[in-house]
């Protein structure tokens, strides 16, 4: 038997392909996004419910790849650390940002949530995108029942 998740790899790939502007427009890189999508999965609620079946996000295990999206952000081109700017804030700038007192709204619990929201709505829309696309093809009720089966 064949698993639903496999039988829609290519049309994957075509929505990855049409939602490539969307992933442009928002905070993430190309390199954040799959690392987003390697935390989302997929799941069909009441597949066997060909009126109220839906293409679903589990965004749950978004929250445990924060620290590895804060590391890619950090990187520059070719995994290579970015170097500070020189802004010339001084040394009084300096001891504020070492103390923790610098107010910079980038760092910290507040940033990673509202990272992590974006990616939560972000990773939503790509699988009504999916579904969608499904649908338009004529796919999503063998998707569905295939799920149903499993």
């Amino acid at each position: 038997m064949t698993n639903w998740q496999d039988m829609i790899v290519g049309d994957r790939m075509t929505v990855d392909e049409e939602f490539s502007s969307r992933v442009d427009g928002s905070q993430f890189s190309r390199q954040e996004w799959g690392l987003i999508m390697t935390a989302a999965t997929f799941e069909i609620e009441n597949p066997e419910d060909e009126a109220n079946a839906e293409l679903v996000a589990d965004t749950s295990q978004l929250s445990s790849i924060l620290p590895e999206l804060e590391k890619i952000t950090e990187m520059g081109p070719m995994g290579v650390p970015q170097q500070e700017s020189n802004t010339g804030t001084g040394i009084l700038d300096s001891i504020r940002d070492a103390l923790g007192l610098a107010g910079n709204a980038s760092n910290g619990a507040g940033h990673d949530e509202q990272r992590l929201e974006e990616a939560e709505t972000l990773v939503s829309a790509y699988a009504d995108a999916l579904q969608a696309h499904l649908e338009s093809e004529g796919r999503w009720n063998e998707v569905r029942a295939a799920a149903a089966k499993e």
